[in-house]
């Protein structure tokens, strides 16, 4: 019988695309095909995961598995290009001789599904999202991207999910503004949010999620450990938000190991739990890049969380009262 609670838990395909560091391509694959043993069915990619090496070690591990025996989604918005001179790790991904620009054209969403469906080996992409729109990413040129976003790139997704070539469409983004602009102007079917309704936060997705609730969209919560924060058994990480953390965050984050190990529990336990909760969510999106990195989460899924837990994190102001926890 399968397991719910590792069902629920997505593989994040960014850190099979290089993220930070170089993975070995066998090992990658070897990761991919062993969360799938486990339990894992969704797989979640994107161009941009170095410059379309996520998608093709996908494409590779699953090549052998029965179409029907897992879920994909990917991403819009950035098409890859071959350039021999480039040699930049300013985007996070340690791959050379590739660069991503971003084409939030109706072309730009065909070209770029069709470049994934090769690199991922499939006939259909379960679930499509449009990547990186809003402020955060974008500037000044916020307002120019959404109405492009708005005329063509979400028209050309709605069309390929009635051509039944992906089976939902959604946004894939790190913010709250952006997915409530779109919501109340173009109907979507999912939301994948990094970094914002998760155990360390929830205040910049409160309205987003009741949103989502009150909509029937359903939320894929990425990030779960806040770029790393708290990703580790022993204390916070160095990382916020893809980047350095500050001494008040990592202060903040270091509550969390207190509460945690006087109430007998694992904050990572916690933090991949801790989501799915919400009626809204309907997977937890953790990046995984070896075995022993999916033998963990599947662990962690998995361990118990005494309610004292919850209880005490609610108590020391580090746990929003309102929001449903495990």
């Amino acid at each position: 019988m399968a397991d719910a609670r590792v069902a629920s838990l997505a593989f994040g395909g960014a850190p099979a695309g290089n993220l930070y560091t170089g993975v070995e391509h066998d090992a990658a694959c070897e990761a991919i095909a062993h969360a799938w043993r486990s339990g894992i069915t969704h797989f979640d990619t994107a161009p941009y995961y170095g410059y379309g090496l996520s998608e093709s070690r996908l494409g590779e591990a699953l090549a052998g598995i029965e179409r029907s025996g897992y879920t994909l989604s990917t991403k819009v918005g950035r098409l890859i290009d071959v350039d021999e001179s480039r040699h930049d790790r300013s985007d996070g991904f340690a791959v050379d001789g590739r660069r991503a620009y971003f084409d939030y054209s109706r072309d730009g969403v065909l070209r770029s599904l069709e470049s994934s469906i090769k690199r991922l080996r499939t006939g259909r992409i379960d679930l499509l999202l449009l990547h990186d729109i809003g402020e955060l990413t974008h500037g000044e040129r916020h307002a120019q991207v959404l109405a492009q976003a708005l005329d063509e790139a979400l028209p050309a997704m709605a069309a390929l999910r009635d051509q039944g070539v992906v089976g939902a469409i959604g946004l894939g983004v790190n913010e709250e503004a952006v997915c409530l602009e779109v919501m109340q102007r173009f109907p979507l079917d999912a939301v994948m949010l990094a970094g914002r309704y998760t155990l360390f936060e929830q205040a910049r997705s409160e309205t987003v999620m009741a949103r989502a609730q009150a909509d029937g969209v359903s939320v894929l919560v990425a990030a779960p450990y806040n770029s790393g924060l708290l990703g580790s058994d022993t204390g916070p990480g160095d990382t916020y938000d893809y980047a350095p953390a500050s001494a008040v965050i990592r202060e903040r984050a270091q509550r969390f190991y207190e509460v945690c190990g006087r109430t007998h529990a694992q904050v990572g336990a916690a933090a991949l739990q801790f989501p799915l909760a919400h009626p809204a969510v309907a997977k937890v999106v953790c990046g995984l890049r070896s075995t022993a990195e999916v033998d963990s989460a599947i662990a962690r899924m998995r361990a118990p969380i005494p309610s004292a837990t919850w209880t005490a994190l609610v108590a020391e102001g580090l746990l929003d009262p309102r929001v449903p926890t495990p």
